[in-house]
């Protein structure tokens, strides 16, 4: 299992955990909205570099 998979059943299993907690649109909020915050922190080389190394491995 690659590490971005894992990452992603550890988003989901968050969401799913806080849904009940604060409701189905905040847990959402919280799934994609701290990834996007995250990103946008990068700074531009820094997200080049994340997008770089994305594509790399897609083509593997």
């Amino acid at each position: 299992m690659t590490a971005r998979t894992k990452l992603v059943i550890g988003g989901v299993a968050v969401g799913l955990l806080l849904m009940p907690l604060i409701g189905f649109w905040m847990s959402l909020l919280v799934v994609i909205g701290v990834p996007a915050v995250a990103y946008l922190a990068l700074d531009p080389g820094q997200r080049r570099r994340l997008r770089r190394i994305s594509r790399k491995e897609l083509n593997r």
